[in-house]
C-alpha cells in the first residue's frame, strides 16, 4: 500500500505553491520509520475530508475540542496507507454521516502544525501532520451526531460561513479557502 500512496502523491497535480512544496516534503518522508503511525512523534500521515452536500454549496464541519474551532473531519492513519479509507472512517466517526468519495484521487495536500496538547490524559508533543485530503459527499438530510470525546458539535455551513466560523486564521487562509476554491472548480 505504501507504493500506492507514493504513486498517488507523485501523480497529484498541485493546485498552488503551498501544495507543490508540501508534496515534495511528503514524498521525501515516505521512507521514514513509522511515517504512517503516531509513534513517530515528529511527523506522520493523516487524512482529512472536505465533506460537501449534493449541491456543492455546503460543507460539514465539526467543532474540534483540541483546536477550539470549527474544522473539517479527519484523523491519523494509524498504520493504514489507504488514506481514503481513513478519511471515510473519520468522517463517519466524527459526524455520523455515510459519505462517499466524489473521486478516489487526492483532493488536496497540506502539512499542518500541531501544537503540544493533552489527549486522553497524556501529553502529545508538538509535531507535523502530513495531511492528504479527499472530497466526499454526504446527504445533508442524514442525521448527524457529534463524537463527544473529540468534538462539541457538528453542523452544515455554507462555503462562506465555514470560513467565518473557523477561528484559526492560518487554516482559513491556506486550507479552507483553497478547498472552497477547488470545490467551486470541481467538475467543470
Amino acid at each position: 500500500m505504501m507504493k500506492e500512496l507514493r504513486v498517488a502523491l507523485e501523480r497529484y497535480i498541485p493546485w498552488n505553491e503551498q501544495e507543490d512544496r508540501d508534496r515534495q516534503v511528503m514524498l521525501s518522508c515516505l521512507d521514514m520509520p513509522d511515517i504512517l503511525d503516531r509513534k513517530n512523534l515528529i511527523l506522520h500521515f493523516t487524512a482529512s475530508a472536505w465533506v460537501t452536500n449534493a449541491g456543492r454549496d455546503k460543507v460539514l464541519m465539526a467543532y474540534h475540542r483540541i483546536y477550539d474551532s470549527w474544522a473539517w473531519t479527519g484523523g491519523h492513519a494509524d498504520g493504514e496507507a489507504d488514506l481514503l479509507s481513513v478519511a471515510l472512517r473519520e468522517a463517519n466517526e466524527e459526524t455520523g454521516v455515510h459519505a462517499r468519495p466524489l473521486s478516489d484521487d487526492i483532493f488536496s495536500l497540506e502539512i499542518l502544525t500541531v501544537d503540544g496538547h493533552e489527549k486522553r490524559g497524556q501529553y502529545v508533543p508538538s509535531h507535523l501532520h502530513l495531511n492528504v485530503t479527499y472530497l466526499l459527499e454526504a446527504d445533508e438530510k442524514e442525521k448527524i451526531r457529534m463524537k463527544a470525546d473529540e468534538n462539541a458539535g457538528v453542523q452544515w455551513f455554507s462555503l462562506d460561513d465555514a470560513l467565518e466560523k473557523c477561528t484559526e486564521p492560518w487554516m482559513i487562509r491556506w486550507i479552507y479557502a483553497k478547498l472552497n476554491e477547488k470545490l467551486r472548480a470541481f467538475g467543470r
